[in-house]
C-alpha cells in the first residue's frame, strides 16, 4: 500500500492536473495563443510579486540554483511558444495528449540516465500503459480522418505538440534538480518572470504591441484566471518533486487529460469517442500501479 508521502504526493498532482487542463482550455479559446500566452508569464510575474518577496526572505535560496532558473526559462519558452502553436492548429483533445503523452514517455528514460534514478518494472509497466492510452486518447478513430487527408491542416499542430512534449521532459528534469537549492514558489516565479523577458522581444516582432493590448483588453478576465491557475499547477507539481521521483510525478501528471477530456466535452462541445473512453482507463490503470508499486 503507498504510504502517507506517495498520497499526498498524489493529491498535490491530481489538483495540479486539474489547474493544468483548465488553463490550457483558456488557451485553446484564445484568439491569439503566443500573445495570450506570453501575457501568462508577464500577469503571474506582476500578480505575485509580494508573495515573492515574502518568499525571498523566508525560504532557503542558493545561487546554484540560478543557473537552474535560467535553463528552465529558457526550455519553457520554448514550450510556451512550441504549445500556442499546437493549440492554434489543432483540437485540444488530440494536440492536448500528444503534448502530455510524448513528455512522460521521455522523462523515465532520461531520469534513469541524467538523475540516477530508479525506477521498478511494474511502475515502468504503469509508465507504459499511461503513454499507451494517450495515445489511444488521441488516435482511436483517426485512421479514416488519416486516409482520407482531413488531418492535413493539422499536421504541424501535431509536430508542434510534439515539440511540446519534448521540452515538457526537458524542464521536469531541470526543475526536479532546481528545486533541491531554491524554494518550489520561489523558484517558479523567478522562472516565470524570465520567461516573460525572455519572450517579449519576439512577441513584439511577430505580433506588436497593438496585438499586446488588444489581447489584454478582450481576455483579461482569462488571462488572470490562466495566470493563476498556471502558478498552482506547477508550482504544486514542485512541491510534489521535493519529496518524490521525477519519473513518477510527470506521467502521474498526465491524468489531467481526464479533466482535459470532460471539459472538451463539457466545454467545446468536442464528441467523447469510444477510444477517449478506453484511453482514460488506461490512465487510471497506469496512475494506480505507479502509485501502489513504486
Amino acid at each position: 500500500m503507498p504510504d502517507s508521502v506517495t498520497l499526498l504526493a498524489l493529491v498535490l498532482v491530481l489538483a495540479s492536473a486539474f489547474a493544468h487542463a483548465t488553463w490550457n482550455l483558456f488557451l485553446k479559446r484564445a484568439q491569439r495563443q503566443e500573445v495570450f500566452v506570453w501575457w501568462l508569464s508577464a500577469a503571474g510575474a506582476v500578480g505575485a510579486a509580494p508573495v515573492a518577496v515574502v518568499l525571498a526572505f523566508t525560504t532557503e535560496f542558493d545561487p546554484v540554483g540560478l543557473w537552474f532558473i535560467i535553463a528552465s526559462a529558457l526550455v519553457h519558452i520554448c514550450y510556451f511558444l512550441s504549445l500556442g502553436r499546437s493549440l492554434a492548429r489543432a483540437d485540444l483533445s488530440l494536440a492536448y495528449p500528444i503534448a502530455r503523452g510524448f513528455g512522460p514517455g521521455l522523462v523515465p528514460v532520461l531520469a534513469v540516465f541524467a538523475l540516477g534514478e530508479n525506477v521498478t518494472i511494474p511502475a515502468w509497466i504503469g509508465i507504459g500503459v499511461i503513454v499507451l492510452g494517450i495515445y489511444t486518447m488521441a488516435w482511436w478513430g483517426q485512421l479514416r480522418n488519416i486516409v482520407g487527408g482531413q488531418l492535413a491542416a493539422t499536421r504541424a499542430g501535431i509536430a508542434y505538440a510534439l515539440a511540446t512534449g519534448l521540452c515538457i521532459a526537458l524542464y521536469t528534469l531541470i526543475d526536479k534538480q532546481g528545486v533541491a537549492y531554491v524554494s518550489p514558489f520561489l523558484y517558479l516565479y523567478l522562472m516565470t518572470c524570465g520567461v516573460a523577458v525572455g519572450m517579449l522581444p519576439y512577441i513584439l516582432r511577430a505580433h506588436g504591441a497593438s496585438a499586446i493590448v488588444r489581447e489584454w483588453r478582450t481576455a483579461t478576465w482569462p488571462i488572470a484566471a490562466a495566470a493563476g491557475l498556471l502558478f498552482l499547477a506547477y508550482g504544486l507539481v514542485l512541491t510534489a518533486m521535493r519529496f518524490t521521483d521525477a519519473s513518477y510525478v510527470a506521467p502521474a501528471r498526465e491524468v489531467g487529460l481526464l479533466f482535459a477530456l470532460l471539459l472538451g466535452a463539457v466545454v467545446l462541445k468536442e464528441v467523447v469517442t469510444v477510444g477517449r473512453v478506453v484511453g482514460a482507463a488506461m490512465i487510471v490503470a497506469g496512475l494506480v500501479l505507479i502509485t501502489v508499486f513504486r
